[in-house]
C-alpha cells in the first residue's frame, strides 16, 4: 500500500470514528429534544416513532402549568451558577498567587482543599442542612452560592496554581522593582494574563453549579428551586410526565450551551497549563 493511500484511509478513518462518536455523544441530546416534542401517545409507542408531527404542548406545561414556575427557576440556576463562578475567581485566584508566589499555605493548604473534592457531597448534606435550618439560609439563593462556592474551591485553586505556575516571574519582579505592591501587582499584572485561567475555571463552576442536585434539592423548599430540582418535579407518583421532562431539559440545556460557547476559547488553555512541564 503506497503512502498515500495509506494516508488517505488513516484520515478517513479518523473521520469515520469521529462522526461514530459524535452521534454516539449528540443523540442522548437528540432524543430529548424529539421526546419533547412528541405527545404523550408517540413517546410511549413501541417502537419508538422517529417521524411524528410535532407538538409543543409540553413546553407550554413546564412555562404555564398551573403551580409551576419554571421561569423561576430558570432565574434562580442562572443566578446563582453566575454568582459562584464570579466568587469562587475572587476567592482562589488570590488564593493561587498566594500558595505560587509566596508559599502560603503550599504544605497544607492546598492538600487540605483538594481532599475536600475527594469526598462524596452526601456526606456534607446533612451538617450543611442542620447549619443552615440554624441560621436562616435555607432556601436562599445565597445558601445555594455558598455551598457550591464550597464545593468548587478545590478545582479552582488546582487550575489557578497550574496557571500562575507557567507565568512569567520576571513582569511581576519588574512590577516590585517599580514599587507596585503585592494586591497591585495581582491585579495589573496576573489577572489581565490570567483570562484563560478564569475562563476554565468560570466554565467548569458554572456548569458544575448549574448540574447540582443534592444540596438544591436538600436545601430549597420553594423560593430558591432550580431546574435541575425542578425538572424532577414532573416525576408525580402517578408517573414520570417524559415529555415535560424532556421540555423542561432541553430548555435548561440552553443556558449552560450559550455561556459554553462564549468562553470556550479559554476552556482547553485554562485546564491543560501545567499538565506538561
Amino acid at each position: 500500500m503506497t503512502g498515500a493511500r495509506w494516508n488517505l484511509l488513516h484520515t478517513g478513518g479518523a473521520w469515520a470514528l469521529a462522526a461514530v462518536c459524535g452521534v454516539m455523544f449528540s443523540f442522548p441530546v437528540l432524543n430529548t429534544v424529539l421526546t419533547s416534542l412528541k405527545t404523550a401517545a408517540d413517546i410511549s409507542s413501541a417502537p419508538p416513532k422517529w417521524v411524528f408531527t410535532p407538538t409543543f404542548e409540553h413546553y407550554a406545561n413546564v412555562f404555564y402549568a398551573a403551580g409551576y414556575r419554571f421561569s423561576q427557576f430558570l432565574a434562580n440556576s442562572i443566578l446563582i451558577s453566575l454568582a459562584c463562578s464570579a466568587l469562587l475567581v475572587v476567592v482562589c485566584l488570590p488564593a493561587a498567587y498566594s500558595i505560587v508566589r509566596f508559599g502560603i499555605g503550599r504544605a497544607r493548604l492546598l492538600p487540605a482543599a483538594v481532599s475536600l473534592r475527594l469526598l462524596p457531597p452526601v456526606t456534607f448534606a446533612v451538617p450543611f442542612f442542620i447549619v443552615y435550618s440554624a441560621s436562616g439560609l435555607l432556601d436562599t439563593r445565597t445558601g445555594l452560592v455558598l455551598v457550591n462556592l464550597l464545593g468548587n474551591v478545590p478545582l479552582g485553586l488546582l487550575i489557578f496554581v497550574s496557571f500562575i505556575q507557567e507565568l512569567p516571574q520576571e513582569l511581576e519582579e519588574s512590577a516590585f522593582l517599580d514599587g507596585a505592591s503585592a494586591v497591585q501587582t495581582l491585579w495589573h499584572i496576573v489577572f489581565p494574563l490570567a483570562y484563560p485561567g478564569i475562563g476554565a475555571v468560570a466554565i467548569l463552576t458554572f456548569i458544575w453549579t448549574w448540574n447540582e442536585f443534592l444540596f438544591a434539592l436538600m436545601l430549597t423548599i420553594n423560593k430558591a428551586t432550580t431546574v435541575t430540582v425542578g425538572a424532577s418535579l414532573f416525576v408525580t407518583a402517578w408517573g414520570v410526565l417524559w415529555g415535560d421532562v424532556a421540555a423542561a431539559i432541553s430548555v435548561a440545556v440552553v443556558p449552560t450551551l450559550l455561556f459554553s460557547l462564549f468562553v470556550q476559547r479559554y476552556l482547553v488553555r485554562g485546564i491543560t497549563l501545567g499538565a506538561v512541564r
